[in-house]
């Protein structure tokens, strides 16, 4: 059997990355993309013989929270993954509420997403360990998420500010070393900070993780 895909992704880069990941098996038929939910859901008016989205959380004029928990209201029978770089307490608990089937990271390999498709369909709940881990928090101590969002304010040092600026110009550690009058390695270890505080893993993860945080 073949199974249909569809992908609500802003970033034109990372949504192509996740399609050709979906290219390299012959069971999997990628259809369409939304820019953002209610592209998306515009999309799944005309052809909603879909079986599963990968579903970004932040987009522009409807996050994938929004977009899941419509979706689910008007085909149930559409499995959802949310597959982000996003993995603090609430993302997960909001998208859970508004019953995505699996929660995934974007750094996830082609092999891995595709046996989480196949888990979905037959009725599994895939997580990457660290998302499981989370949700194991959450259902531990509910009490914690209410004021979660509060909790997890996003800030960065002037110094860490700068040298993200910096890599969202494409700017290599040697040349933001020389613009910033610093060393290499400096610089090498204030990225690891802001890698830590976004949480996330290369520099394309920060720099959106910061923009969508308005941090730059």
């Amino acid at each position: 059997m073949t199974l249909k895909i569809a992908i609500a992704e802003d970033n034109s880069f990372l949504a192509k990355s996740v399609i050709e990941k979906l290219s390299f098996f012959n069971d999997l038929d990628y259809k369409f993309k939304g820019n953002n939910g209610a592209e998306l859901i515009g999309k799944l008016e005309v052809n909603h013989n879909i079986d599963v989205i990968l579903m970004d959380i932040q987009m522009p004029e409807m996050d994938g929270i929004t977009a899941t928990e419509i979706v689910k209201s008007k085909y149930p029978h559409i499995k959802i993954i949310m597959l982000t770089v996003f993995d603090d307490d609430e993302n997960i608990f909001n998208a859970i509420k508004a019953g995505a089937n699996g929660y995934l990271l974007k750094e996830i390999d082609a092999e891995n997403l595709h046996k989480c498709i196949l888990e979905v369909v037959s009725g599994g709940a895939p997580m990457t360990p660290s998302i499981a881990l989370k949700t194991l928090n959450l259902l531990r101590n509910p009490f914690t998420i209410e004021n979660s969002s509060e909790a997890e304010k996003l800030t960065l040092t002037n110094r860490e500010t700068d040298i993200l600026e910096q890599l969202s110009k494409g700017l290599n550690y040697n040349e933001i070393a020389d613009n910033l009058i610093i060393s290499p390695s400096t610089v090498r270890k204030h990225i690891e900070n802001i890698y830590k505080k976004l949480q996330v893993h290369n520099k394309m993860e920060a720099v959106i993780m910061a923009q969508k945080h308005k941090l730059i």
